[in-house]
């Protein structure tokens, strides 16, 4: 026999007399928990919820939801009870019908006892709470994602306060300090050796430009062009990076080059010191409790705010980052920038082994949307780790969790699409590429 034309006609049979139907109220207690109760309701329109009390804490909890087409009072019915396990509330204006223990079977010897008859209720009834019950645990899960994510987050945002507010004193000092030095270092040379004036000068300015394969290349040049030591003329290559030198360099070149080399570390001081208190601008953003997603957010920036806070991971990684022109989007800048630090870092993490290691990061707007690829040369992700990757505390490391900064791609996927976007990862021996779409109103 089919079950569902089997339902249909138990419903068509004893559900539609007249008599034993009723229209309920929103906010009617249809049942008690723990009253008494010898009837089996379908109901034909509406919506109930189930909920179960607790005598010791006086707290309620909804257990179940029953809507058009399915039945309540189960239990009690078909066990003989006769006692309610819940209580039976609607939600809304319903209509519930109704069999009770002295119903008789219609067509006993066609289709079997009452309890043979009911027994496609029973079996829908078991799936319809199955299939509930999983819904449910779904919103269950979802919202425990959501709250772990929160309070990892409010945990990083205490700590980055607290650290920020140290490195901000330190690094307030530094700067301070530095600038006292240079004035002090600058009216000393001013009064007794007016002359090295331009050099220490020079330094403050320029400082070092070239890197350390150009100093060697340009210092041999140096040393046979105009007879220096090698240690002068590798200093004099860091100095002058180009061209001839001028006469009053060769003069006196000792004190030219230390002039020009107290300069040089001042400069280099001073930009450190500017550039730890963006990084730690940075870090209070990253862990800041402000997600106010405000206009005008400038995608290209919050990826170069990413690429700072990282620096230490990228300093043997080639990062080519090629930024189109961008529409400005309507986003929370601390959210943006923990999707492309934790993306970042995990292509690191995935890269440790891999020689010449490269990140490639491409933005470009299509139609209404902002697509942004970061791709690596580490190696191939497989298929059952792809399909895993974005799980809840799922991680490839061994010896426990990863999730870089407190966060994990679980939490990436969850941002991303709580803008209505798209997440995707496609993986092959040659490259990985984390693809993301975010619309643009």
């Amino acid at each position: 026999m089919n079950q569902p034309k089997a339902l249909r006609r138990i419903i068509d049979t004893y559900f539609q007399d007249p008599k034993t139907m009723i229209a309920v109220a929103a906010g009617t207690e249809v049942l008690r928990q723990d009253g008494y109760n010898d009837r089996l309701y379908w109901v034909k329109q509406g919506e109930l919820s189930g909920y179960v009390n607790s005598k010791e804490n006086d707290l309620s909890a909804q257990v179940f939801v029953v809507k058009e087409g399915m039945f309540f009072g189960v239990h009690s019915f078909f066990a003989q009870t006769l006692v309610a396990s819940t209580t039976v509330v609607a939600e809304k204006d319903s209509e519930i019908a109704w069999i009770d223990l002295s119903t008789q079977a219609v067509e006993p010897e066609h289709y079997g006892s009452l309890a043979e008859q009911f027994m496609p209720v029973m079996v829908h009834e078991l799936a319809m709470r199955q299939m509930l019950t999983g819904i449910a645990a779904l919103e269950k899960e979802k919202a425990l994602q959501k709250l772990y994510a929160t309070e990892q987050m409010t945990t990083l945002g205490q700590l980055a306060a607290g650290i920020a507010h140290e490195l901000n004193n330190a690094i307030g000092v530094i700067s301070s300090k530095t600038e006292n030095i240079q004035t002090a270092i600058s009216q000393f040379v001013d009064d007794n050796q007016p002359q090295m004036r331009p050099f220490l000068q020079h330094g403050i300015d320029h400082g070092q430009s070239i890197s350390s394969a150009q100093v060697r290349e340009r210092s041999k040049v140096l040393q046979q062009q105009y007879t220096l030591s090698r240690e002068h003329a590798r200093t004099l290559a860091r100095a002058l990076p180009e061209g001839d030198v001028p006469v009053d360099w060769l003069k006196d070149i000792d004190a030219a080059l230390i002039c020009w080399d107290s300069g040089r570390d001042l400069r280099d001081i001073r930009l450190a010191a500017r550039h730890a208190a963006s990084i730690v601008r940075s870090v209070k953003q990253l862990g800041g409790g402000d997600h106010a997603r405000i206009p005008n957010v400038d995608i290209t920036d919050t990826l170069h705010k990413s690429l700072a806070l990282l620096q230490s991971n990228l300093r043997y990684v080639d990062v080519v980052l090629r930024p189109a022109i961008l529409p400005p989007v309507t986003a929370s800048i601390t959210e943006l920038v923990q999707i492309w630090v934790n993306l970042i870092k995990n292509a690191c993490d995935a890269m440790e082994h891999t020689d010449n290691p490269q990140i490639e990061i491409i933005t470009r707007s299509v139609k209404n949307k902002l697509l942004v690829t970061i791709t690596n040369n580490g190696p191939m992700i497989d298929e059952a780790t792809r399909r895993k990757i974005f799980n809840p505390n799922f991680s490839t490391k061994k010896g426990g969790l990863s999730f870089g900064l407190g966060l994990g791609l679980a939490i990436v996927r969850r941002i991303v699409n709580s803008y209505g976007g798209t997440i995707v990862v496609k993986s092959d021996h040659q490259r990985t590429t984390f693809r993301i779409k975010l619309p643009i109103t």
